[in-house]
């Protein structure tokens, strides 16, 4: 379009010319005011024509966007779209398995009654059992599900010795009596001991004192009384766990002590709680 502009510009100017040779000095002065005239209208022209294409490349812009902005869009809401049916899809498999973690929360809490009620049908036959020691010389509790058998060293031991009195081992004889008619129980022993050091040819230190009690009664409940073995293990735990202050001569005979604690068989527990973690 510019070039035809240009081409129609330099004829008017060229047929002026010509005409200038063939007319007055008037009408040449006319004629070039009319050229004058057409070369300003031209120069309009040529600006319109400029500032056209400007918009024209600014729309084609815009609307290159425009199409980028839907295409960005029309993704986002395909994105939207799929995370909505996924959370539907959720939603409703979490619909379907809500009877079912009902019912796995029933049977866990069912299962959870139940051994509590043996620990404490336990505890109660091993006090029934152990009816005749005196409460200064034994007791039995449950902590934390399981049952303790709390005796006193004056009870099982002399003073810096591992060899159990007579009157222990009827206790233990006894106590023996309730674990061989009770299935599903671990035993765990605990040797217990007070702050005062002890240093002997036989025991180095409390930890050496407190694991050879331990061992000496797993030694009588199992060789003399038949009490499976495999069901016990025997612990030293020196000084370090008391149940009362050792400032005191009776906080410190409380402290030597050995713990027979009867633990529940918990393999129904776990395999309930491992389904319910599928």
């Amino acid at each position: 379009m510019k070039s035809i502009l240009k081409l129609m510009s330099f004829a008017v100017i060229g047929g002026t010319l010509v005409l200038s040779s063939c007319v007055g000095k008037g009408k040449y002065l006319t004629s070039q005011g009319h050229v004058s005239r057409l070369q300003k209208d031209s120069t309009n022209t040529h600006n319109s024509l400029d500032q056209c294409l400007a918009t024209v490349r600014t729309l084609e812009g815009d609307k290159s966007q425009l199409q980028g902005d839907k295409s960005r869009l029309m993704g986002l809401n395909e994105q939207t779209q799929k995370y909505l049916k996924e959370l539907q899809d959720a939603s409703a498999k979490n619909k379907m398995t809500i009877e079912d973690q009902a019912k796995r929360l029933r049977d866990l809490e069912t299962l959870i009654q139940n051994q509590r009620d043996v620990m404490n049908r336990l505890r109660k036959s091993v006090a029934d059992a152990l009816v005749n020691f005196k409460p200064d010389e034994l007791s039995v509790y449950v902590k934390d599900g399981n049952v303790y058998v709390s005796l006193e060293e004056k009870l099982l031991f002399k003073s810096g010795s591992a060899v159990v009195d007579p009157k222990g081992k009827e206790a233990l004889g006894k106590l023996a009596q309730v674990l061989n008619v009770t299935k599903d129980i671990t035993v765990n022993i605990e040797g217990h001991t007070d702050t005062v050091p002890i240093k002997t040819a036989m025991f180095q230190d409390n930890w050496a004192l407190s694991t050879s009690r331990a061992a000496s009664i797993v030694r009588i409940v199992t060789n003399d009384y038949g009490v499976d073995a495999h069901r016990i293990q025997a612990t030293g735990r020196g000084e370090f766990h008391p149940v009362k202050t050792n400032s005191t001569p009776e906080g410190k005979a409380s402290n030597r002590r050995t713990e027979i604690i009867l633990s529940p068989n918990l393999k129904d527990l776990y395999q309930l709680l491992g389904q319910g973690s599928n």
